[in-house]
Parts: structure tokens; sequence; C-alpha cells
């Protein structure tokens, strides 16, 4: 039948549409929704958690007066491009069972967390192939890694980690990692971390259960890193996931 049929069609997403992308996905996520209701979720201050707070706050009606333009700690930006601190600057959000928890911080609510409950952390680098991520290391302490490892490790939280294909990198991330933390080396450090990773692809397919992968990139006139992404399934998940990345194509990009 025609519906069983099985097409490729192609999608264009900014760097912007794909975090909105990720962020529908990961809050959609089940041990996401169970935690909402019974856990603690801890969202770490980051441009692709800032649109997951986003829609997480919307879904259980606590926006209030967050603003994603300015939740974040550390950024990579254009060479002469000052960023405003503003009310949000590395500041986390802290769900629990539902309920945000002002004041609280990664560093506040970490040690308490163990199994069921979920920290959802940015990443610098990921290689799609391997699930890896890579998180640069600026702080001697290695920042909010540290009580981040010692809940998922040490307790068995729940690490997710929403990450864009503009981060993308070619090779192993633990190799990256050793080179740049070799004693010869300088600049930022790297950690190599493992977990549920989400990227427009990971979302995609969650969402509209067809199989997508990374075609073509780049553009201009506002798509500098956008990326094509083809979709494969049955004619009615290729065309929700069309009617997906077209309700989102206007996403303005990130400012600050």
């Amino acid at each position: 039948m025609e519906e069983n049929k099985i097409v490729t069609k192609q999608a264009l997403l900014t760097i912007s549409a794909g975090k909105r992308l990720i962020a529908k996905a990961v809050s959609s996520l089940a041990q996401i929704q169970k935690a909402l209701e019974n856990h603690t979720i801890i969202i770490v201050a980051g441009t692709t958690n800032g649109y997951v707070a986003e829609e997480l706050l919307n879904q259980i009606d606590q926006l209030g007066d967050f603003s994603r333009d300015t939740f974040f700690r550390g950024v990579t930006t254009k060479p002469g491009k000052n960023v405003v601190k503003g009310a949000y600057f590395a500041k986390d959000i802290v769900l629990k069972k539902g309920k945000w928890i002002k004041g609280e911080n990664v560093f506040t609510s970490a040690p308490q967390l163990g199994p069921g409950d979920i920290i959802l952390k940015g990443g610098n680098a990921v290689d799609a192939a391997r699930k890896e991520v890579g998180i640069l290391i600026g702080h001697p302490e290695i920042g909010t890694s540290a009580p981040i490892l010692q809940a998922v490790i040490g307790r068995r939280a729940e690490l997710i980690l929403p990450i864009g294909l503009e981060k993308r990198v070619f090779g192993d991330i633990g190799t990256i990692a050793a080179k740049l933390n070799a004693t010869n080396a300088s600049g930022v450090r790297m950690l190599a971390v493992s977990g549920t990773i989400v990227t427009e692809l990971d979302a995609l397919e969650h969402l509209t259960g067809v199989s997508a992968e990374l075609v073509a990139s780049g553009g201009i006139y506002g798509a500098e890193g956008s990326y094509w992404i083809a979709v494969t399934g049955r004619v009615d998940q290729v065309g929700q996931a069309l009617a997906l990345t077209k309700s989102i194509a206007g996403e303005p990009a990130f400012g600050v």
C-alpha cells in the first residue's frame, strides 16, 4: 500500500532550529516525564539546554521570568563580541517532582541525586557515530562536571547530553581529549563523557520514527552552520518529520 512505501526526503535545519528540535525531543523522553513526577531533574546552564528548559518549564506551567538568552556559563563568540550577563547567567534549573526550586543549582542539588534522577548537560564536541561527547574544561576543578560525574558514576543518576550537530568532530573524542589534556598542551582541556546523547538526528528518530542522516552542511545569509538531513521512513513518518522541521524553520538565531 502507498502509506507503507519507504521514501527519503530532505530537510534543512539552522542551528537555532536544531536546538529547538532537540529540546522538543528531550522534553518528551519517557524518563524525563517520569522524573517530572517522582524525581529530580537538573538542567545545567547552556545554550541548547536553554531551549530544553523553556520546553519543560512551559510544559509544567512554570516558565515565569525565565530567559534562555543568558542561560549559560561559558560560550564561544565571534571576535569582538561581548557577552551580556543577565539574570540567568551561570544559574541552573532544578526541578523536584515537577516543581522549579529556585536558588538551587547543580552544586547544591547533585549530591542528593540517585537512580531515577536526571542531569541535562550540554557539550562542545560530539561524535554521533561513536556516541561520545566532549566537554571543554576551563576550571582547574573541572567546574560543573565534578558534581555531575559524582552523581552519574558514583550514584547512578542518568546523564542526558543534548548537543547539536554543529559541534561534530572527526576522530575519537577520547583521543582528542588526551591530546588537549597532555602536559605539553595549553588552552582549554576536555572531558570525554558518555550518556544519553540527543542530536537532531536522534530527535527526529524519536519524535517521528524516521531514520535520519546528515548529508550536507553549510550556508550563508543566516544559514551558516546549517545542515541538510535526509529522513527515511514510511510516507506518513517522513511527512511528520518534514512538518516538524517546517514548524521550527523560523526559529530566530540565538542572540545575546
